[in-house]
């Protein structure tokens, strides 16, 4: 049996979904998965946030996945911890593939949705967005520049095209200090901003120019 979590899900042919997964050693998987009905209907099980058990047959990019069941109780999210979460899923679909499965985040998502059902912080998205990067091979040294000169908590730093961290003196330069506290996991409230700002540039190539749409909502969340 394998074990996993449903990222997003949608309508196939009659009585049946495709769900795009991400499993405990394997990371990304596509799947077809018959629903059932009545008391045998998997579609109240089939949610985000669910740790689930399932076995998958076949090969190639769309699987077939049998037998869902629930190993553990839903993560019980809500508020903030809700929209992150969200956050986190749309990202994973956005940025894993079958070329970049990232087979080794599972225990960092089940780790991270399980810490922020505790208390929200941005740290918490920070931090997966740092795992996600280096699972992708694309998270450039946080300890040394593009001179080959340790990173100082007193000097500021641009992430450049080709990869690594240049010092700079723009306005917009990310402080040495933010870069450290990412690396060591120590974010503070003071470094979010930065932080942010590192990791969204990051990513950028793999998210596409595309708006995330949980990221909106969650800009939103107090506005209504």
């Amino acid at each position: 049996m394998e074990r996993g979590y449903l990222l997003h899900s949608r309508p196939y042919r009659e009585n049946s979904a495709i769900v795009n997964l991400l499993v405990d050693g394997a990371g990304r998987v596509d799947a077809i998965v018959r629903l059932g009905s009545g008391k045998r209907s998997s579609r109240a099980l089939l949610q985000p946030f669910q740790p689930l058990l399932f076995s998958l047959s076949g090969k190639g990019e769309l699987r077939t996945l049998i037998q869902p069941e629930a190993y553990a109780p839903a993560i019980p999210l809500q508020g903030d911890a809700l929209y992150a979460a969200m956050y986190l899923n749309e990202l994973l679909m956005r940025c894993l593939s079958h070329s970049h499965a990232g087979e080794g985040l599972f225990f960092s998502y089940h780790q991270t949705l399980m810490s922020m059902a505790k208390g929200f912080c941005q740290s918490q998205l920070r931090y997966f967005e740092l795992a996600l990067l280096e699972e992708l091979g694309a998270c450039p040294s946080l300890s040394d520049d593009t001179l080959g000169a340790a990173i100082s908590a007193e000097c500021a730093y641009r992430p450049c095209p080709e990869g690594g961290l240049a010092p700079s003196t723009l306005e917009k330069a990310i402080s040495g200090r933010a870069i450290l506290a990412l690396a060591q996991k120590e974010l503070s409230e003071a470094d979010f901003a930065a932080a942010r700002q590192l990791l969204r540039f990051l990513l950028a190539p793999f998210v596409g120019n595309k708006p995330l749409v949980s990221r909106q909502l969650f800009a939103n969340r107090n506005k209504s």
